[in-house]
C-alpha cells in the first residue's frame, strides 16, 4: 500500500454515516488522522457506529434527520462546538423511501422527498457552512458523494438520479464563487460499493423479477465493470482524503468518477 495522506486533525462532518458508504468513509478519514462527526437519524445505529469508529480516532456523534431544517442547523452548530471548528463536509445520503421504483410508480410526495434529500439538504448545509467560513475568514472544503447513475441513468433510481444531478452544479458554483476565498467543492460519482443499502435494493429488484439474488448481484453489479468487483473502501477513502487535502486545491469544482469503468460514456 502507498503512503496515506495525513489529514492532520482536519475537522470533518460526514452525513448519513451510521452504516454503508458514510460509515466506511468516516472510518477511512479517521485512519488518516481526521477528526470526524458522524450523523444519522437513527439514534441506536449512530451510537453503535460511533462506538465502533472510536477505535480509529477522535469521533463524535450528532443525531440528524437530513429532511429536517432544525436538525441540519443543529448538525453544523454541534459539529462546530465538538470539533472546535468545521473544516470540511462530506455529504452522503441514503435512499428515497420508494426506491427502487420506476417513474410511473412514483407519486408527488416521492418527488418532494427526493428533492429535499438530494438537493435542499446538501444545498442548505452548504449555505450554513459557507456563511460560517466567510464570517470567520476560514478555508473550507465540501465533497458531495454522488453516483455515476446521473451520467448513465438506472431506471429504478430515477428520483435520485434526477435530484442528485444538481450536486455537480453546486460544486462548480461554490468553487467559482468562493474559490478565491479558499472555499472549494467537489462532486464524486461513485460506482458500485458493497453496502447494506445496495444489497437491499438489489434484493427488492430480484424479488420483483423472480430471480435469484446472487445472480442479480453478479449481473447488475459485478459484471458491469471489467474488474468484476465492487469498489474498495481504501480506494474511496484515499480519493476523499486527497480531495480534502491542500494537494487537491487546483481540482476545485471538479467532478471525479470512481466506478471501475462501469459507465461507458466519455465526457470531454
Amino acid at each position: 500500500m502507498g503512503v496515506k495522506i495525513d489529514l492532520n486533525g482536519l475537522g470533518v462532518i460526514v452525513t448519513a454515516s451510521s452504516r454503508g458508504i458514510g460509515f466506511n468513509v468516516a472510518r477511512e478519514l479517521l485512519k488518516r488522522n481526521a477528526r470526524v462527526v458522524v450523523s444519522s437519524r437513527a439514534g441506536d445505529n449512530l451510537r453503535k457506529a460511533a462506538d465502533e469508529l472510536s477505535s480509529y480516532g477522535e469521533v463524535y456523534a450528532v443525531r440528524a434527520n437530513l429532511l429536517d431544517q432544525r436538525d441540519l442547523e443543529n448538525l453544523v452548530k454541534e459539529g462546530w462546538e465538538l470539533l472546535g471548528g468545521v473544516n470540511a463536509l462530506v455529504w452522503n445520503a441514503g435512499n428515497v423511501a420508494c426506491e427502487p421504483c420506476l417513474l410511473h410508480e412514483a407519486n408527488y410526495i416521492d418527488w418532494v422527498e427526493a428533492a429535499a434529500l438530494h438537493t435542499v439538504a446538501p444545498g442548505y448545509l452548504t449555505t450554513l457552512l459557507v456563511q460560517a467560513w466567510l464570517e470567520k475568514g476560514m478555508r473550507g472544503t465540501l465533497v458531495y458523494l454522488n453516483s455515476v447513475s446521473i451520467k448513465e441513468p438506472m431506471p429504478p433510481l430515477v428520483l435520485a438520479d434526477v435530484s442528485r444531478a444538481g450536486l455537480v452544479q453546486l460544486a462548480k458554483s461554490v468553487s467559482r464563487t468562493y474559490g478565491k476565498r479558499g472555499i472549494r467543492a467537489h462532486s464524486v460519482l461513485l460506482g458500485s460499493f458493497d453496502t447494506p443499502g445496495a444489497r437491499e435494493n438489489l434484493k427488492r429488484l430480484a424479488e420483483e423479477r423472480g430471480e435469484d439474488f446472487e445472480k442479480t448481484w453478479e449481473r447488475e453489479v459485478l459484471r458491469r465493470t471489467p474488474l468484476h468487483r465492487t469498489g474498495r473502501w481504501e480506494e474511496l477513502g484515499s480519493l476523499v482524503a486527497f480531495l480534502l487535502s491542500d494537494e487537491a486545491e487546483y481540482t476545485l469544482g471538479s467532478t471525479v468518477v470512481i466506478d471501475g469503468a462501469m459507465t461507458r460514456g466519455v465526457n470531454l
